[in-house]
């Protein structure tokens, strides 16, 4: 044989091989974490479900299962490991993923709502500083116990600054809310020198598509002081899964 043939042998078995590479679509799992606007008020209409229906046609993939794990009136603190409440359940939910090992496992993160508030959710009003290492502690945990899973943390949602129902938020805690997302920017700078390649700041647009659109794609709720805007309706639902969907897409591949 041959180089002339040798040479068009080898071109041929890369394009197979290839081919094969690109027919083998991706496994994805994820895990997401939140309060009640991640939970929604039916699994068919909440933020995952729409964020992973849209996944499945944006990566085209194979295989893409999720766990809801939003709980609502949750903060950073109730889902300290050392707090032992809904930690334990994510763990669950993550081991569970994880043991497919040609899956790619997500955790993609939404809370800071309870946390600004004035009072009422537990360990409110949670300064920048505390939200910052809650934060840390969470994701230092989960990537202890999933090394190859990534971290995405997304900005949450700007709220009516009359905003009061069983607890009170008021212009107070959205100006607290809003001192977090730098806070979130420079935890995922900090972890691509200490762990790169496995936390990201995922989205930031749906803090100012909510303050614009509030009255089409949020919910009007009778509080203590009038009619306040917190929670997305299932128009807003079905937006802000396609913000957390554009942003996972971005990590979900990347070695």
């Amino acid at each position: 044989m041959n180089s002339k043939n040798i040479s068009q042998i080898l071109v041929l078995s890369i394009i197979s091989f290839c081919g094969f590479c690109f027919s083998v679509k991706p496994k994805i799992n994820i895990v997401f974490i939140g309060d009640s606007i991640t939970q929604g008020e039916e699994e068919n209409r909440a933020p995952p479900f729409f964020a992973t229906s849209f996944l499945k046609k944006q990566l085209g993939a194979g295989r893409l299962q999720f766990s809801n794990q939003g709980v609502s009136g949750c903060t950073t603190v109730d889902f300290l490991p050392s707090t032992a409440t809904h930690f334990p359940k994510v763990v669950n939910a993550a081991d569970q993923f994880y043991a497919d090992k040609q899956a790619t496992l997500i955790f993609s993160i939404m809370l800071g709502t309870n946390d600004s508030a004035v009072d009422g959710p537990l360990g409110s009003p949670v300064s920048p500083g505390s939200y910052s290492n809650n934060l840390k502690v969470i994701i230092d945990s989960l990537l202890h116990s999933y090394p190859a899973s990534k971290v995405i943390i997304n900005y949450p949602i700007w709220y009516s600054p009359n905003t009061y129902n069983g607890s009170k938020y008021l212009k107070e805690g959205l100006t607290r809310l809003q001192t977090y997302l730098p806070v979130i920017d420079a935890l995922v700078h900090a972890y691509s020198k200490t762990n790169a390649g496995h936390v990201f700041t995922g989205d930031k647009k749906a803090f100012h598509y909510f303050k614009s659109h509030y009255l089409s794609d949020m919910k009007p709720e009778n509080g203590q002081q009038g009619v306040f805007y917190l929670h997305p309706n299932v128009k807003g639902a079905k937006q802000l899964g396609l913000f957390w969907s554009n942003a996972i897409s971005k990590f979900a591949n990347r070695p």
